[in-house]
């Protein structure tokens, strides 16, 4: 694939992370500063005024038990050894320091059940203890109620399930029959303080699929409130590659809104870069979903006027309470918030009746993740998803398109004040030469993606 109005190989092997520590009072100034350079920092713009950054990946395993056709890692990735408990606690002292409290970790992989329970359940309390919010993002195998459980008492924030037609599931022929999955594992969650995210990468098979799932995420908000829609990316070791003209981010709002059955408005609020992110945020009463951002002057002006509330994601009554004081603290918003307000009850009426006043909420994201080859500047540069390496926080694009770079680099770190060799395909060691390089072959347990379909295409040749 030729890469010409994009970022040149060589610009990508030469892009570094973010090495600079920021001053603690001026941890946004960094985004705000190329959302301005690129034309972004404009008043609907949520980057640099509600948070430094939207999230922070902190991949604790290159492990994974599925091979999804579509996936980030690479084919080495299954080889890779769990990096040492020390060096991911330091990363997420990196993240603080880059970020500060409040910041939204993702604890991901690879899988991270499969890293030990007891340092899993250790680097989400870690997590929590900085004051940043912890989630976990997984297929959902080995995530037992047990297990969330005991995250949640450890201070998970958000559980966020991988669920699609990419993963290979057996026994499932689209994405209508997965419900059963997912219901399995909203039985799982239902009652724990934790909320609940679904995540669906979009490719062909499914494209079709999103008005219902649409629907089917509008079905379970009592303890669904996040559907993450994400798009077919040419990176990593998946097996499908380009994707088809028609899956772009216009035409999965639109069937986000059919799905609805009503217009969702994606382009009042802003995080970002446009072309990389849409938000929709929406009330569902008795089963039908509300736009909660239908008048676009006041989500701007709301936006801007509370950006330093913290809402409680795990309880909604009190995020409620707390956006309602946050009102109440600026006059300005009274009238318009209570005209709002006044016409949104009127519309919703005969559901709230039916409903007898239960009112959920439930957020629609799509994210349009870009091809490992075709990387552009402005976006790289506005990116709001990072991934943090042992160096510091980097574009996740940028990560998944150059991810061995990362992911092989033998490292040095202390346990108990001696400073002691990791090597990514042995582990700890004790050897000097640490640097060594991956085998060209591995045996058939370790292979995924790409590698495991050259093997049964020869096998079957």
């Amino acid at each position: 694939m030729a890469c010409s109005s994009f970022l040149s190989a060589g610009e990508i092997n030469a892009w570094r992370p973010d090495t600079h520590i920021p001053d603690p009072n001026k941890r946004s100034d960094l985004i705000r500063s190329r959302l301005l350079h690129n034309d972004l920092w404009l008043p609907k713009q949520t980057a640099g005024k509600r948070w430094a950054v939207g999230c922070v990946a902190l991949e604790i395993t290159q492990r994974c038990n599925l091979d999804c056709t579509l996936c980030y890692l690479s084919e080495h990735s299954q080889a890779v050894h769990d990096l040492p408990l020390e060096e991911i606690l330091r990363r997420v002292d990196l993240i603080y320091a880059h970020y500060g409290p409040r910041t939204d970790v993702q604890v991901t992989g690879g899988d991270p059940t499969l890293r030990r329970r007891d340092e899993l359940i250790e680097i989400v309390r870690y997590i929590a203890e900085k004051g940043m919010r912890p989630a976990l993002f997984t297929n959902g195998i080995l995530a037992t109620r047990d297990l969330l459980a005991e995250l949640s008492a450890a201070g998970l924030v958000d559980v966020a399930f991988h669920v699609d037609m990419t993963q290979g599931r057996k026994g499932f022929r689209n994405e209508r029959e997965l419900n059963v999955v997912r219901h399995e594992y909203i039985k799982r969650v239902r009652g724990l303080n934790l909320a609940v995210i679904f995540n669906t990468t979009l490719f062909a098979g499914n494209f079709d699929d999103v008005p219902e799932l649409v629907k089917f995420f509008a079905s379970v908000t009592d303890v669904v409130s996040f559907a993450s829609f994400q798009l077919q990316a040419d990176t990593g070791r998946g097996v499908l590659r380009q994707r088809q003209d028609a899956i772009d981010i216009e035409n999965t709002v639109a069937r986000i809104r059919a799905g609805a059955g009503t217009a969702l408005s994606f382009d009042a609020l802003l995080g970002g870069h446009h072309r990389c992110n849409r938000y929709g945020f929406t009330f569902v009463i008795n089963g039908k979903l509300y736009d909660g951002l239908d008048n676009a002057d006041l989500a701007v002006k709301v936006m801007n006027q509370t950006a330093d509330v913290a809402f409680d994601r795990r309880d909604r009554a009190a995020g409620a309470r707390a956006f309602a004081l946050a009102l109440l603290r600026q006059p300005s918003l009274w009238w318009p918030s209570a005209t709002w307000l006044a016409r949104f009850l009127w519309r919703a009426r005969k559901d709230l009746i039916a409903a007898r006043g239960k009112v959920h909420k439930l957020s629609l994201f799509v994210h349009n993740f870009m091809d490992a080859c075709q990387l552009e500047r402005d976006r790289i540069e506005s990116c709001i998803f990072m991934t943090i390496t042992s160096d510091g926080p980097i574009s996740m694009c940028m990560h998944n398109a150059k991810r061995d770079a990362f992911i092989l680099r033998p490292l040095k770190f202390y346990r108990q004040g001696e400073l002691r060799n990791w090597n990514p395909l042995k582990g700890e060691t004790n050897e000097t030469t640490l640097q060594i390089p991956p085998p060209t072959e591995y045996p058939r347990k370790l292979k995924r993606g790409r590698t495991r379909q050259n093997n049964r295409s020869t096998q079957h040749g």
